[in-house]
């Protein structure tokens, strides 16, 4: 039975879409990935089914398990064992990546990072970057894309990923394809929008990064925020 014929308020994509990853068991996030079950078992059965039969070791012992082994378990097939490996992978990878995430201090720290992305650019890339309360860098947003002189920018798309992150605050980053990065008219600007916005929002702007060449302007260091 595919996913498509269970009841609309029992299909676990629709109920991931409005409700979000947390609300589903993992029989149900198991569900999405498999699609279909097999002949007289529906697909959430068959996802119950193994997850009982991996409830003593968790899921994770999965990733141990060579494809070919996993593919034998009844209803699951190779094509369906390279998904679930590969989402469990996926998975461990960030898991990984989240325990070691840069911490950004001062500048200097986030134009090094952003340099290499920033450099080669002939276009105004304005991201942000979500910090921790510990200054863990949790993302790197870019919000807009610009013309060689300037970039439109909206608190609505700054403030976003920062939200949906959980940032305790923000630098603000972007590139002058002219190589000099001192801050324009606009700039400023745009510096006191968000930083205002910020301070509404209770996500306060700690920095604003203008990288130039190999120079880089950031506001903070310049008594300017």
């Amino acid at each position: 039975m595919n996913l498509r014929d269970l009841p609309q308020g029992e299909r676990p994509r629709e109920r991931l879409i409005e409700r979000g990853t947390a609300a589903l068991s993992d029989a149900e996030l198991l569900a999405i990935l498999l699609r279909t079950g097999r002949a007289g078992e529906n697909v959430l059965a068959l996802a119950h089914g193994i997850v009982a039969r991996f409830r003593e070791t968790g899921l994770q012992e999965i990733l141990s398990m060579p494809c070919a082994e996993f593919a034998r378990i009844p209803g699951i097939g190779t094509a369906k064992a390279a998904t679930v490996l590969a989402a469990l992978e996926l998975g461990r990878r960030a898991q990984h990546a989240a325990k070691s995430r840069p911490r950004i201090c001062e500048a200097a720290e986030a134009a090094e990072l952003l340099q290499p992305r920033l450099s080669a650019e002939k276009r105004e890339h304005f991201l942000v970057l979500p910090l921790s309360s510990k200054n863990e860098l949790l993302m790197v947003a870019e919000v807009s894309v610009g013309t060689l002189t300037n970039t439109l920018v909206h608190p609505r798309e700054v403030f976003e990923p920062a939200i949906r992150c959980g940032a305790a605050h923000i630098i603000l980053a972007h590139n002058h394809p002219s190589g000099d990065p001192a801050p324009s008219a606009e700039d400023l600007r745009i510096t006191r929008v968000l930083k205002e916005a910020g301070a509404l929002l209770g996500i306060p702007v700690t920095d604003h990064v203008i990288l130039g060449g190999e120079a880089f302007f950031s506001f903070s260091e310049e008594g300017m925020l």
